[in-house]
């Protein structure tokens, strides 16, 4: 999947969640045209609600190859809103591709700003390094009811987050903490604050959230 494909499916992740149905149509129209495997459909129908399928879907789709996206916009057939909101912003990020070499583009609200300008530009240094362990466990104790939604934003599946409750059954705070040192292992270099403060925002989690942990 491109950059500017999976860039928007992560700017997107929690409005998709709350207006999807995947599992009539979507979902099966993967399958059908080999985006998903069937243990990937499983897995997806195995979520407790349709937001956490919508979820798990998203969170699979940018590693299905080139063709997942094409695919995933075609089977929103029966949610023609959504899959006119995600083309027109395509267009434009399309456009700002186009307008050539010569003249950077400004930040549209579907790319980035490291994908158009340099990090140092954009974001203090100290926001892209990776958040230590002791600012991690400070957010932990935090985020409270909107934990869940960070996590997947970040990228963990919904079995991850699971996979971290069970194993911390008695303390929040430590099921917490634990998919975040997870997302931070996972994501090497790009596991960094500004990456953090991104799902913070897409969770719509109060800026002060983070700055109460990183002080």
């Amino acid at each position: 999947m491109e950059p500017a494909h999976r860039a928007l499916l992560r700017e997107h992740r929690l409005y998709l969640s709350g207006q999807l149905l995947v599992s009539d149509s979507i979902v099966p129209l993967l399958f059908q045209e080999e985006i998903l495997t069937e243990a990937q459909v499983d897995q997806i129908l195995s979520q407790p609600s349709e937001r956490l399928k919508a979820l798990e879907l998203l969170t699979l789709l940018p590693a299905r190859g080139p063709r997942a996206f094409r695919a995933f916009i075609r089977s929103l057939e029966d949610h023609s809103w959504v899959r006119e909101r995600l083309e027109a912003e395509l267009q434009e990020v399309d456009g700002a591709r186009g307008a050539g070499r010569d003249t950077v583009a400004p930040p549209s609200l579907t790319t980035p700003p490291s994908l158009t300008t340099p990090p140092s530009l954009t974001t203090p240094p100290s926001l892209q390094t990776p958040p230590s362990d002791r600012v991690l466990s400070r957010l932990a104790a935090r985020l409270g009811s909107g934990s869940q939604e960070v996590l997947l934003d970040l990228g963990l599946s919904a079995e991850d987050v699971f996979r971290c409750r069970t194993d911390n059954p008695l303390c929040s705070h430590s099921a917490v903490l634990a998919g975040l040192v997870l997302w931070r292992q996972r994501g090497g270099r790009g596991a960094t604050t500004r990456r953090l403060e991104q799902s913070l925002e897409a969770a719509e989690v109060h800026p002060s959230v983070l700055q109460g942990a990183l002080t």
